[in-house]
């Protein structure tokens, strides 16, 4: 099972939470920061429906497959602060 990781961190004059090199809004403090964080990650591991989904990859290239709703990454809210 693939496992992410959301990290409460301070950018652009407040707090935000992030998932690699990608950020979140800007909260004013770090509570809220880290309530949005570990909200994003409840929502991360609630099941869906199967679908079937279509994306395109780096190449340019368009692919389709069946997405299983149940199919849910383990989600940790890492706080270094």
């Amino acid at each position: 099972m693939t496992g992410i990781t959301y990290t409460v961190v301070e950018h652009d004059g407040g707090w935000a939470y992030k998932l690699g090199d990608v950020f979140s809004e800007t909260f004013p403090d770090h509570d809220s920061a880290k309530q949005a964080a570990e909200r994003v990650a409840r929502e991360q591991g609630t099941p869906g429906e199967t679908e079937v989904i279509s994306y395109q990859d780096a190449k340019g290239g368009w692919h389709e497959e069946t997405a299983p709703g149940d199919d849910r990454p383990e989600v940790d809210v890492k706080d270094p602060g």
